[in-house]
């Protein structure tokens, strides 16, 4: 858009609302300026998918951990439907998807040695994979 690249995390099509929604997912705590981000997730959304037939799009904002009070006070004035949870991470994978995931032996192969994901700034994992 623009000439430059955005990346939404996940958009999913909500068959009952009729209606796209845009999750960020973040790895630190909620901060005001993720509404800003989502907002403009949401009109890129309703301008580039959207159909008159469906409801405007939808944001929900992951983060690891907020403050209610600053949830409260960013979103207050927000004019597009969106919202803020925290996420736990579980210490153990549940049995029933540990049969359907390759497990971390099986993927190591082919993950660059010199990408830690998380600490490289690569937006995608296709950046850290060998080809």
């Amino acid at each position: 858009m623009a000439g430059q690249d955005y990346y939404i995390d996940l958009l999913f099509y909500h068959l009952r609302l009729r209606c796209f929604v845009v999750i960020d997912l973040k790895i630190e705590e909620f901060k005001p300026e993720f509404a800003g981000k989502m907002n403009f997730y949401l009109s890129a959304a309703d301008d580039q998918f959207r159909h008159a037939n469906d409801a405007p799009s939808i944001g929900m904002i992951l983060c690891k951990g907020k403050n209610s009070m600053v949830v409260e006070y960013t979103l207050r004035g927000a004019a597009k439907p969106m919202g803020v949870a925290d996420y736990r991470l579980s210490p153990a994978l549940p049995l029933q998807l540990q049969a359907d995931l390759p497990t971390a032996e099986v993927v190591r192969p082919g993950v660059s040695p010199s990408c830690r994901w998380s600490s490289c700034g690569s937006r995608s994992s296709a950046n850290c994979v060998q080809r």
